[in-house]
């Protein structure tokens, strides 16, 4: 009796040491629950913080606390850790993904901003700035407004049963993208980065953007040709 009560303590003691590990930088998941993913993000992270001293936590939601916004609910997390710390936070019901850090001097080891834009590429943002920018001020400002690695993603649709891998690599693709800045500003070379691979699906994202604006184009010159040949005709 003596050895089993001895067996159950030493196995409670590893599934609290095995949970509390998984918890460290995928901090919080109430979305996706696949070990492989939770899996990722541990071994990205923790290479991370131990060549880099910047812990990279990913935080999932269903949704954010009532009556709390993103920026607070991020604000009262970050005081659980001591060490630099920078949030990645996903609230699937809010539609919300937002960055913070603990320290200000974090952000310039990556750029917050293209992080979260809305728009993969150049191309895309200048045609959107063209198409929308209301001064030359304001298009400048969207111009140089891309190289989301999130969003874009994000934005993209799926199929009932896919909207949880749609979430998991958007946040990942996401999660490299600040590990991979945080790791070249710092100088330091990463084992289990993944490299580019997740830009595939960016790739696709702008490829079907692209192909859209070009079927636009080609659109606009054939009804404009059709109109021209019609009122020739008329006369």
């Amino acid at each position: 009796m003596q050895f089993l009560n001895r067996g159950l303590y030493a196995l409670i003691l590893i599934i609290f040491f095995q949970t509390q590990l998984v918890a460290e930088y995928l901090y919080k998941d109430e979305i996706v629950h696949r070990p492989a993913f939770t899996e990722q993000v541990e071994r990205l992270g923790s290479e991370l913080y131990q060549k880099t001293g910047i812990a990279l936590r990913l935080i999932m939601l269903r949704e954010l606390p009532s009556g709390m916004s993103i920026t607070e609910y991020e604000k009262e997390i970050l005081k659980n850790f001591n060490e630099p710390t920078i949030v990645l936070v996903f609230s699937e019901m809010d539609s919300q993904v937002d960055l913070m850090a603990n320290d200000k001097s974090l952000y310039k080891y990556f750029n917050k901003r293209q992080v979260l834009s809305p728009v993969a590429s150049a191309v895309q943002a200048f045609v959107l700035a063209l198409t929308y920018a209301d001064s030359w001020d304001s298009f400048n400002e969207m111009r140089k407004d891309y190289g989301g690695t999130i969003l874009p993603l994000l934005a993209g649709k799926a199929k009932k049963e896919q909207v949880v891998g749609k979430y998991s690599g958007s946040m990942f693709n996401g999660y490299i993208d600040i590990v991979q800045q945080i790791s070249q500003s710092k100088g330091v070379k990463l084992e289990n980065d993944p490299g580019h691979a997740n830009q595939t699906a960016l790739f696709f994202v702008k490829l079907f953007f692209y192909g859209f604006v070009l079927y636009g184009i080609i659109m606009y010159i054939r009804r404009t040709i059709y109109r021209r040949r019609h009122k020739n005709e008329q006369k």
